[in-house]
């Protein structure tokens, strides 16, 4: 049996899994999610180590196996969320900034674009985890004995006592030199960040550290940020295959292969994970940043709906959209636009909308700013496999495949997040030999073809343009 530790950003979700990826046992804990102030988004780092003991726990007793009897166990996190703690103590020495968290907006507007885009793939922004890490060191009352890490960093100084983190994690920090796969010192000093508090490179799959979890020693095996993972249980193990994982955000990646690509605008390069000593594998990406946040808000913040399940209904109620748009650009937006100023934009709205069209704007938005990205990558794509909450939503997959005019597919399990960390895991201690074992075990269990006509796609999405641009102007 291996454990798969999915820690999210609004929960942490654990997996029992056998030797076919099959699912013996499950536990959740939801993670409470603090807002000092408006942009500003903060969780307990303790409070995250607290829910994976409790999920795990909950999944062991779920399958009614002993921690005992687990040959590894994998970890997929939320990425760039910065944790800055003291190595004698253990504790963190502030809450985490969260991957959705702004304060450092204006900061990003002063950074040499060029060397970061060329040095490290990825653009200015605070979602990143450079600016949330000088912010934090800035108020730091000495750097000590400090120890910096992504939530990935964090779980295994506590499971292993080890500083460590994998090669994915690191390349969304923007201080990782994306060719050589090395901490870079001319971005260190730019963030005035010490070497000193970095943690260890390491592969997404080996013998990574003795884990202590629920009274037994597990090896740590799997290591990946969340996003990498999902496309590695995905089976997106060849160049050109590409995954949506629609939680939180939503996040298109598509496997590049073993050679760093050079993408477009407003598209990320990253790296997917390496597998032992094998040569490291790249992702291009699009990041989404509200996605399933979109549904929640209307839950949460609006009170038009008391659950997401209630979304595909709602939107099926109405023939179409009747010109409604919703651009939820409620953390600002991400993937191709790269604006954390912008903010989130409601039009079309007449007497006659009601909270149904809300909901269908909320779903055709992810579908929209999904299909946005893709056009962005200039992928010649066959095929996009779709994971993550939202894609148990019937109208959104559908809506997706007719805007982006693309076949979509949701495979038997869609906690391919928790699987890819759990399959890096078994790699990692020779459960399997290679990918080519691991292929055969993804089914899919929906197919979802381009229905719509081709010249009403292009009106919706032309209207959905328009919306943007307001948005962004």
């Amino acid at each position: 049996m291996l454990l798969a530790i999915d820690q999210g950003t609004t929960g942490t979700t654990c997996l029992v899994v056998d030797e076919t990826l099959a699912i013996r046992g499950r536990g959740y804990r939801e993670l409470t999610q603090h807002f000092p102030a408006p942009g500003l988004v903060e969780h307990d780092a303790d409070e995250i180590w607290r829910t994976v003991l409790a999920a795990a726990e909950a999944a062991l007793a779920n399958a009614g196996v002993g921690a005992g009897e687990l040959r590894a166990l994998g970890i997929a996190n939320q990425r760039e969320t910065t944790v800055l703690w003291d190595r004698a103590t253990g504790q963190a020495v502030a809450r985490a900034l969260v991957w959705q968290d702004r304060r450092t907006a204006a900061r990003c507007t002063e950074l040499p674009a060029e060397l970061i885009r060329e040095r490290t793939g990825l653009v200015p922004d605070p979602y990143f985890s450079a600016t949330k890490l000088e912010w934090l060191l800035g108020r730091a009352e000495s750097v000590g004995d400090l120890a910096f890490g992504t939530v990935d960093s964090w779980l295994a100084w506590k499971l292993t006592g080890e500083h460590v983190t994998d090669v994915s994690n690191a390349s969304r920090t923007m201080l990782l030199d994306l060719d050589a796969l090395a901490w870079d010192d001319e971005l260190l000093a730019l963030f005035s960040v010490p070497r000193s508090i970095l943690p260890e490179i390491v592969s997404s799959s080996g013998e990574l550290g003795d884990a202590k979890i629920l009274g037994a020693s597990v090896p740590l095996a799997g290591l990946a940020g969340d996003q990498q993972a999902a496309l590695f249980g995905q089976a997106c193990f060849a160049p050109g295959r590409a995954k949506v994982t629609y939680g939180t955000g939503a996040f298109v990646l598509a496997n590049a292969g073993a050679e760093r690509p050079r993408p477009a605008p407003g598209v990320l390069a990253t790296v997917a994970w390496r597998l032992g000593d094998e040569p490291v594998v790249y992702a291009l990406e699009g990041s989404v940043f509200v996605a399933g946040a979109a549904i929640q808000w209307l839950r949460d913040g609006l009170g038009l709906i008391e659950d997401a399940a209630e979304t595909e209904a709602l939107a099926r109620s109405l023939p179409g959209n009747d010109g409604v748009h919703f651009v939820p650009a409620l953390t600002g937006l991400g993937s191709p636009h790269w604006r954390p100023d912008a903010r989130g934009l409601i039009c079309g709205l007449t007497r006659g909308t009601r909270r149904e069209h809300f909901a269908r704007a909320a779903l055709e938005a992810i579908a929209f700013q999904t299909s946005d990205v893709l056009t962005a990558m200039e992928l010649d794509l066959e095929l996009l496999h779709a994971d993550g909450g939202a894609a148990a939503n019937a109208f959104l997959l559908q809506f997706q495949a007719d805007v982006a005019r693309v076949p979509v597919e949701v495979p038997a399990e869609r906690e391919a997040t928790a699987l890819g960390a759990a399959a890096l895991a078994g790699l990692g201690v020779g459960v399997w030999v290679d990918t080519s074992e691991l292929e055969p075990v993804w089914r899919c269990a929906a197919r979802y073809e381009p229905e719509l006509d081709a010249a009403e796609a292009e009106r919706l999405v032309a209207g959905w343009h328009d919306a943007l641009q307001r948005t962004l102007a």
